[in-house]
């Protein structure tokens, strides 16, 4: 009798949600480190950042992929709270106020914001200050990252953490062999439990995170057209 069988000898259909789930999850980060290239891209490009791109790694655990992506958007992290450091430093205090006063008109802020870049990079694009503005005033580095960055380090951290993100090419009993290597069969079921809480958490957070990255995306497109 099969390892599968012997462990889920009343439902068969489990062995194909633990398929679905790892499954979900890498299509899931695979998505989140394109937006993620895709923010860096602009940063660099119009704010004088040297983020680096990220890739997954196949040969790597989703531990070390969750890791990987904590790395990247800890450096976006620190590069936004950089430019907000700049601004802090080179505008007076009631134009810096100004940048954070939701009835101050948008237009305004990007000018204010573009000013600071002129200065601080020696020449700045167009879309400078209107990067600076949609980072600083929405919530994409003060909640959005920090929720994913929150529950990639969980996901990590769980049993499914040390799997390595190919292991489907070799099928569910090698999947169910990793998974016995970390945890006792009387407490795997309530591990899949958490692990499917966990994807729907990272799920709806990834989608925040892309939606954020969308907008200032597009609107980089749209300066360009």
């Amino acid at each position: 009798m099969a390892l599968s069988d012997l462990l889920y000898p009343d439902n068969p259909k489990r062995r194909q949600e633990l398929i679905r789930l790892h499954q979900e999850l890498l299509n899931c980060m695979s998505t989140n480190f394109h937006a993620t290239n895709e923010l860096a891209g602009v940063l660099n490009e119009h704010l004088g950042c040297t983020i680096t791109r990220i890739w997954m790694r196949e040969s790597s655990t989703i531990k070390e992929n969750c890791d990987i992506m904590i790395q990247a958007m800890s450096e976006i992290q620190h590069q936004v709270q950089k430019i907000d450091s700049n601004m802090k430093e080179k505008l007076e205090p009631v134009l810096y106020q100004k940048l954070y006063d939701i009835k101050e008109p948008e237009l305004e802020k990007i000018a204010i914001a573009h000013k600071v870049f002129s200065i601080v990079l020696g020449e700045a694009t167009s879309t400078a200050g209107m990067v600076a503005i949609k980072l600083l005033s929405s919530n994409l580095i003060t909640l959005t990252v920090s929720k994913l960055v929150s529950l990639l380090a969980q996901i990590g951290a769980s049993v499914l953490g040390g799997i390595s993100i190919t292991i489907l090419g070799l099928g569910i009993e090698m999947i169910l062999h990793a998974i016995l290597g970390a945890v006792e069969r009387n407490q795997l079921l309530a591990a899949v439990r958490s692990y499917e809480k966990h994807l729907a958490e990272f799920k709806a957070a990834s989608e925040k995170y892309r939606h954020a990255i969308r907008e200032v995306t597009s609107l980089v497109r749209q300066q360009v057209q």
